[in-house]
């Protein structure tokens, strides 16, 4: 079977090329330019195993090209503009490069090769302050960012191209999820950091904004297996990705501090980190997922953050 990665050289690539890696698929990573962002799946053990192909993913003709060459039986699209902050500076690159990559990706499939099975990496910031909790895939959507009205637009693309065209295509509705591979510029991985630079006297303090908001947090290597169920289906459907609750942000960085005998006091509640619209609460439900899929999630996301820290500590910081 083989199958492309978009997006593989952040979390959820890495985790799910090694799980799909383990069953058998040939994988095919697409990344944007140099290799040097690939440090996921050397940590995995993993890089060795991946064949790289660098592609611009809003180049129409040029993933015209690669569909008709590779005819892939799986491509999961999880390459985009992640970040909601920087969305607020950047909004055109935001919109324009989420939306495109996965235009272009649709459409290669629909004339090139109809057999490929299409994953979509939407979010649960499409939905954005809800009247309603906890979040279904029936909930209406009511985005908050650029970030999240690229998400949104993609998501009724694939609805679309689900329905019109009879493409085997689904949407991932993950709501938040870590690990040691996540990237500093993330919530709980920058906090990981500075609270680890705290301890180690490289750093006096953790500066952050709103951190009264409640969010559902779970663990990545888990939210992947439910991508790959998904994609196992033979009838393609949309599914929410979740723990079920909602923890907020405070509780979090106070146990990790705990965690590391840190004094509350290092934290600083920064205005220049506020957003311009944020999202009080937000959680999901995870039955449809669970049902259907018969996937399983029971993690407390305080152990889950623990673990990380741990061996985030063994990874640089050789505790």
């Amino acid at each position: 079977m083989k199958t492309i990665i978009t997006g593989i050289s952040g979390q959820d690539g890495a985790y799910l090329a090694k799980q799909l890696l383990s069953q058998g698929h040939s994988v095919i990573g697409l990344v944007r330019g140099s290799i040097s962002s690939l440090n996921g799946l050397k940590y995995l053990d993993i890089f060795d195993s991946i064949e790289l192909c660098t592609i611009d993913l809003t180049d129409k003709d040029g993933l015209n090209d690669l569909f008709k060459s590779i005819q892939p039986d799986y491509y999961y699209n999880l390459a985009a503009q992640s970040s909601v902050g920087a969305s607020f500076v950047n909004p055109h690159e935001s919109i324009l490069f989420n939306l495109h990559s996965t235009l272009n990706a649709l459409e290669a499939i629909r004339v090139y090769s109809r057999h490929t099975k299409f994953y979509q990496a939407t979010s649960s910031e499409m939905f954005g302050d809800v009247a309603e909790l906890p979040i279904t895939e029936k909930t209406l959507l009511h985005p908050q960012s650029p970030y999240a009205i690229s998400k949104a637009a993609c998501h009724h693309l694939v609805r679309n191209y689900r329905e019109s065209y009879d493409i085997s295509a689904c949407s991932g509705i993950l709501f938040n999820h870590e690990s040691v591979l996540r990237r500093e510029n993330f919530f709980i991985m920058k906090v990981i950091k500075t609270a680890l630079d705290i301890k180690f006297n490289r750093c006096d303090e953790l500066r952050v904004g709103n951190i009264d908001i409640k969010r559902d947090f779970g663990f990545a290597p888990k939210y992947v297996e439910a991508m790959i169920l998904m994609m196992d289906q033979e009838e393609l459907d949309d599914y929410i990705i979740c723990s079920g609750t909602s923890i907020t942000l405070r509780s979090i960085i106070y146990h990790i501090f705990d965690c590391l005998n840190i004094s509350k006091d290092r934290v600083v509640i920064d205005q220049r980190f506020f957003r311009p619209s944020e999202i009080s609460d937000i959680y999901g439900d995870n039955s449809k997922a669970k049902r259907e899929l018969g996937w399983e999630y029971d993690f407390s996301f305080y152990s889950v953050v623990e673990n990380i820290l741990e061996e985030y500590q063994t990874k640089f910081y050789n505790v």
